[in-house]
């Protein structure tokens, strides 16, 4: 005699579910995880512009198939572990390290899964931006080695840190030997990336910060931070950061904006010698050449941090070095969050609570 089929557990989930429609809450089948796999209880997931980026994309350039669960900042308890797992205990509370690689090139052995080489070949997205994501009640993690012990930080405040710490981090660091005492960051955008960013400056470099933002109450938050001095980020922009630094312009700009007239501005506030960093996604792309840029400026565009950079993260946070000002939200309000995200009305990083 046959048994009866034990039914799949169910949770809830937000999607995107067809090219240009509204993020929506859906419930789905719970995961489970496969050899080598680790299934976590979502604590918290972050909202990021990244994810409006790909909902306005044409069905043509989505590299993706949807359904997609969103959310590619998470955290969460270990709730089951895969065949073969080890170094973790059910409960233990992790972060979510994004960018997936392959394990196994050059740069992956190097802990920079964000630049792996076969990636793109094997299909292999980070969670929210390919594969199934955060903003659920469970989710899979494909690998132990992408999970990062929290202690005891609060997951709530930590999680934004997997994105918008780390990814302003990997651009920092770079710059670190030319932002000595003297020196001014210019900090382009101080919503999710650009506050922390602001607050990562501080603690690592001697440098004046100069913030630019669209309204005062985003530059508010820039000077609670602790931007040094703040500018309305409009036509007039560049001259008065040229003003501020003596006519010089700034040993480094970090644009977290990227659209075309903030990468304009990027590259006119740039110094001799300095280094210009496009880290927003808006779609802008700098004018780079004798003439147009300053002598020996070098114009970069990195993607996230390595897997070493999110546990030195971790460990700024640990010590009070940064602190990321966080609006939370439940998982049935998580559409709302977007909205409000979309509409520029977020002070810091939205969080939503998949459990709470």
């Amino acid at each position: 005699m046959m048994s009866a089929a034990v039914p799949t557990e169910k949770m809830k989930a937000v999607q995107y579910r067809a090219v240009g429609a509204d993020p929506e809450v859906v419930t789905v089948d719970r995961p489970e995880p496969g050899p080598g796999q680790v299934l976590l209880k979502v604590t918290a997931a972050g909202v990021c512009h990244s994810d409006i980026a790909v909902m306005s994309w044409p069905a043509e350039a989505l590299p993706f198939p949807l359904p997609l669960t969103l959310g590619h900042e998470g955290a969460g308890t270990v709730a089951a572990l895969g065949e073969g797992v080890s170094g973790f205990e059910l409960g233990d509370s992790v972060a979510v390290y994004g960018p997936w690689g392959c394990g196994s090139c050059l740069m992956c052995a190097q802990g920079k899964e964000n630049y792996c080489l076969r990636a793109e070949e094997l299909g292999i997205r980070p969670p929210g931006l390919g594969a199934p994501g955060a903003i659920a009640e469970y989710m899979i993690v494909d690998d132990p080695r992408h999970l990062v012990p929290l202690g005891d930080l609060d997951p709530v405040t930590a999680v934004p840190l997997t994105d918008a710490g780390l990814t302003p981090y990997h651009a920092i660091k770079t710059s670190l030997p030319k932002l000595v005492p003297g020196s001014t960051a210019v900090v382009i955008g101080t919503g999710g990336l650009g506050h922390v960013a602001i607050q990562l400056l501080r603690a690592l470099t001697p440098a004046r910060v100069i913030a630019l933002d669209v309204n005062d109450e985003k530059l508010a938050l820039a000077r609670e931070v602790g931007a040094h001095e703040t500018v309305l980020s409009d036509q007039h922009a560049a001259a008065k950061v040229r003003e501020l630094t003596g006519g010089l312009g700034a040993q480094a700009v970090f644009d977290f904006v990227g659209a075309p007239p903030t990468v304009a501005t990027a590259t006119a506030c740039a110094a001799v010698e300095s280094d210009v960093t496009i880290v927003g996604i808006g779609g802008g792309a700098a004018t780079v050449g004798f003439g147009s840029t300053p002598y020996d400026a070098a114009v970069r565009s990195p993607y996230w941090g390595s897997r070493s950079e999110l546990i030195e993260v971790l460990d700024l946070a640990r010590s009070g070095a940064i602190d990321v000002h966080v609006e939370t939200y439940s998982l049935d309000d998580a559409p709302k969050a977007y909205q409000r995200l979309h509409e520029g009305r977020i002070n810091g990083r939205a969080v939503i609570l998949p459990n709470g």
